[in-house]
């Protein structure tokens, strides 16, 4: 039997978030529920998200994917079928780095708490099969990740890239 409902884990193992944004984990946990609750009950189930570093992110998009840098958020979808304690479904793990995001966000003009929110809800959406590869399927999700980011006060990530 899987248990209704969405379950977030929020680990933040790099120092950077926590002395930035004292409340990352609760930002992250909320982007989080949100991108999940946005698809209904196909989006229940379990996440984990680990605020790390550069040096962590580097090393496993180095070994997941053959990519000798950091990037800002990392997803990997749990096997299918697997489940967790209490008998959620486990939908898979997310990894951000610090740096990356935090020079991101300085970068674009953006809180660093709005940027942080909008890579979990982006990674949370590709644990749940959406993806970016081609501009039909770019469109839909980034249309997604628009309202779910709206629902948590934050604007519209693409509205500076756009044009």
């Amino acid at each position: 039997m899987t248990l209704p409902g969405i379950w977030v884990d929020v680990e933040v193992e790099a120092l950077g978030w926590t002395q930035a944004l004292p409340y990352a984990g609760a930002l992250a946990e909320t982007a989080a529920k949100a991108a999940a609750a946005s698809l209904g009950a196909a989006g229940d189930g379990a996440y984990m998200v680990l605020l790390a570093d550069d040096a962590v992110v580097r090393d496993l998009n180095g070994r997941f994917r053959g990519k000798d840098q950091p990037t800002n958020v990392l997803s990997f979808p749990a096997a299918a079928g697997v489940g967790e304690p209490g008998g959620a479904t486990a939908r898979g793990d997310l990894v951000l780095a610090y740096e990356t995001c935090a020079a991101e966000a300085q970068a674009q003009g953006k809180p660093l708490a709005h940027h942080l929110q909008h890579l979990v809800a982006h990674g949370v959406l590709h644990l749940l099969g959406f993806d970016h590869m081609d501009d039909a399927d770019a469109e839909t999700m980034e249309t997604r990740e628009r309202d779910v980011l709206a629902s948590l006060g934050v604007p519209d990530p693409y509205a500076a890239t756009a044009g």
